[in-house]
């Protein structure tokens, strides 16, 4: 079946969408702002407390925190994406900010119960699935790269300003000011979806029904290595995520302990990034899309990622990492574009569960990144415990390879382009003109409820 939906069901989709009308890109785009930018605050604090917590091992324990998180998000992913098909999107996204921003406040108040928090959060910790669901419902096929990308922008807008503005209030105020600003902002987030944001799917178009098979991550993944194509979007996606998950687990330090870059300089870097990735995920990214198309921008997307680890791996001065962090801005066009890729072959009512698989595979890759990149500095005897306020004097013998965990990241991202090449060009995942293909539909996708809804859960395809 193509991807593409069948003309009565588009004159369906059209008439709900003139239904529903209140609701925008806008509405998710300040809920992806504010819950970021409340962190992006705590990043001088976070360190300051990982330090204070553990003392000798708090890279070991950030990476074990950040482990336990992302395999309970990719346990609960396709839950709750499966769940907001068929009660709606509003509930479960209240419910993943409220979850996702209640460890907060709690990092003053004790640090133990702020980690452990932060561990069990990951259960809820899927606002991206939730966000890229409800955009789903309220475009159409030909604008959602636009709108993905622009969510994607806007994760990094909260960055831009927000890391310097938290490391500015801790050393005028402390960090306990930080904090509290921090959950105010949670706190408006919070409210801003229970009393302002409205409902995207209508009764209208929800799923009939609900399985647990459908919310098995383990069982998705199993449904995803029967088909070629699925598997092939996976990998790709695995594969370049997993080095970018480690990377930003260690950047900030690595920058400060390794590289000698100063907080000033820190801060900077960051807000110079969040500028050129906002630029890339809107800009950039609709102009590849509609010239090039979706396999070719994700594979460019690639290949910038490939150019920035490797540069990252091997560059010791200033000028070079400034340099690198132009490319991983280009780099940022690739997960929004595999989503509208995927999204694209997605019914209305399967929304949910697809971006839920996406966010599932991007949570593994966030529990497991952090910890292999802690694993091989260690390896490599990189020191990353030091938290003092200046920067270290500049050492008078650079290693050859200052970030060996970059280098093995571009190997990996190297293997992912080889994989997504076998992405078909023609954007068919199901080819319904062959038996084994209804077969396969079948397996992917849940009882259809009426006959306007009969379509695989991932009809066709080119992260």
């Amino acid at each position: 079946m193509l991807c593409g939906k069948p003309a009565s069901q588009a004159g369906h989709s059209m008439s709900v969408r003139g239904a529903r009308g209140r609701a925008t890109v806008t509405h998710a785009v300040i809920v992806i702002f504010l819950e970021f930018f409340a962190w992006g605050l705590l990043t001088t604090p976070m360190l300051t407390v990982l330090h204070e917590t553990f003392q000798q091992h708090e890279f070991l324990m950030n990476g074990l925190i950040q482990g336990v998180k992302g395999f309970l998000s990719f346990l609960s992913a396709p839950l709750i994406g499966a769940l907001s098909d068929v009660w709606g999107r509003k509930s479960f996204l209240l419910m993943t900010v409220f979850f996702t921003c209640a460890p907060i406040p709690f990092m003053r108040l004790s640090p133990w119960w702020y980690f452990a928090l932060i561990s069990v959060s990951g259960a809820f910790s899927v606002t991206f699935s939730v966000i890229f669901a409800y955009v789903a419902d309220i475009t159409e096929e030909h604008e959602r790269s636009t709108a993905y990308g622009l969510v994607s922008a806007t994760f990094a807008a909260s960055l831009v300003t927000s890391p310097a503005i938290g490391a500015f209030l801790s050393h005028r105020f402390g960090d306990s000011l930080v904090v509290l600003v921090a959950t105010v902002i949670a706190v408006l987030d919070i409210a801003f979806v229970f009393f302002l944001v409205p409902e995207s799917l209508p009764d209208k178009i929800r799923a009939s029904g609900f399985s647990w098979q459908q919310a098995d991550p383990f069982h998705s993944l199993r449904r995803v290595g029967q088909n070629p194509t699925v598997l092939l979007i996976s990998v790709t996606v695995f594969l370049s995520y997993l080095p970018e998950a480690g990377q930003y687990s260690s950047f900030f330090l690595y920058l400060k302990q390794v590289i000698h870059f100063t907080p000033t300089s820190i801060a900077a870097f960051i807000a110079m990034v969040g500028i050129l990735s906002i630029i890339a995920q809107t800009v950039l990214l609709s102009v590849l899309m509609r010239s090039i198309g979706n396999k070719k921008t994700v594979l460019l997307g690639l290949c910038f990622q490939i150019v920035q680890l490797t540069w990252y791996g091997v560059g010791s001065q200033h000028w070079m990492v400034w340099a690198a962090g132009t490319i991983v801005a280009l780099s940022s066009i690739t997960f929004p574009a595999v989503s509208a890729l995927v999204s694209y072959c997605a019914s209305a009512d399967q929304q949910g569960v697809v971006q839920g698989m996406i966010t599932g595979i991007r949570g593994l890759c966030n529990g497991l990144g952090p910890a292999l990149y802690g694993f091989i500095f260690y390896l490599f005897d990189v020191e990353l415990s030091d938290t003092d306020p200046e920067p270290q004097t500049p050492q008078t013998e650079t290693p050859l390879v200052p970030g060996p965990p970059f280098l093995i990241g571009a190997c990996a991202v190297l293997v992912a382009i080889f994989v997504a090449i076998f992405i078909p060009e023609n954007n068919k995942l199901l080819d319904d003109r062959s038996p084994k293909s209804t077969t396969t539909a079948a397996t992917l996708a849940p009882p259809p409820s009426d006959t306007e809804d009969i379509e695989p859960l991932l009809q066709d395809t080119v992260m």
